[in-house]
């Protein structure tokens, strides 16, 4: 593991050794990553690390439109306030992760924010590739209004675009798309998100091994998700432009996850382009602390109280 874990969050630090010591006898055995065993893993260890989140009316319906028919989870905290309501992308570097692997996390964001909040189930590669969970992404965007109107769900058709790591991706992608035309999305909160295919920024060789996020899985995400010769430079969201017409921009980042420097960059980016962006730093997390939160409940805790306070007024 790199030198720099001096400053790593004990709790972390320790859970890590056993981790890294588990990946070291699964590799010498032979491992073989699989879009199943990829799925099973960040379903198992959100289980394991995060509880059930508060109680609320949940209800399930799909968003018709476009290519696909989008199944989504719709979470209506008590005493919800007025505003856009919050679209959620799930991580799992868009092979894994779901609505349900996500639902307490969801429960907490709606809980935090007081606002209506949308889980989309998303398609997953390698089974559908890019653009599939973009083109789901915006389809939900075009058509969520008319589907919440169906389960009579108050709404003001504004949209704010929610998504950890790969979820961010799609999220950013969306507002990147977006920005180009009259749009609906009020802002976006991005946590640790992947936001470069090009796996070119510093931080993927700094922190590309030994904080659960390694540089191989991500090129072997990247290679699932991107199966049709895509430039990678042309799809990152980092590299693409960025104009006065962004949503206002919420990134968190954390220091020892690989995907910290773009999201630093992104955040420069945004600012550039004459739109609002907040950076929210976490100096002793890793990539994906919100599935491990009975470690770093603090850190958690802050995350959705800095996004429901970045949100007032939205």
């Amino acid at each position: 593991m790199p030198q720099r874990n001096a400053n790593l969050h004990p709790k972390l630090a320790e859970w890590l050794v056993a981790v890294n010591a588990q990946v070291t006898q699964l590799k010498a055995a032979g491992f073989e990553a699989t879009p199943v065993n990829a799925r099973e893993s960040l379903a198992n260890l959100t289980r394991n690390f995060v509880e059930p989140g508060p109680d609320m009316t949940v209800a399930d319906t799909v968003v018709a439109g476009g290519e696909y028919s989008v199944p989504v989870r719709i979470y209506q905290p008590q005493d919800a306030i007025d505003g856009a309501s919050i679209i959620y992308c799930h991580g799992g570097g868009h092979m894994a992760g779901s609505v349900s692997v996500y639902d307490p996390i969801c429960r907490r964001v709606a809980d935090a924010s007081k606002r209506t909040v949308i889980s989309v189930e998303y398609r997953l590669a390698p089974e559908n590739p890019y653009p599939a969970a973009l083109n789901d992404l915006m389809s939900v965007v075009r058509n969520l209004g008319s589907a919440l109107d169906r389960k009579g769900i108050a709404h003001n058709r504004r949209w704010i675009l929610m998504g950890d790591s790969g979820g961010g991706a799609l999220c950013a992608s969306a507002s990147r798309l977006l920005q180009h035309q009259p749009h609906s999305i009020d802002a976006q909160v991005l946590i640790y998100p992947s936001l470069d295919y090009t796996m070119q920024t510093p931080s993927i060789q700094e922190n590309g091994r030994g904080y659960l996020l390694e540089k191989e899985k991500i090129r072997w995400y990247f290679e699932n998700y991107l199966q049709k010769a895509e430039n990678p430079w042309l799809v990152s969201p980092l590299h693409g432009e960025f104009t006065a017409n962004m949503p206002a921009t919420l990134v968190v980042t954390a220091e020892f996850c690989a995907l910290r420097d773009e999201g630093v960059e992104y955040v420069r980016k945004v600012r550039e382009g004459g739109a609002n962006a907040e950076h929210l730093h976490f100096g002793d997390m890793i990539h994906a602390f919100l599935n491990v939160e009975n470690l770093v409940p603090e850190a958690c805790e802050r995350v959705y109280r800095h996004t429901a306070e970045f949100l007032y007024g939205v």
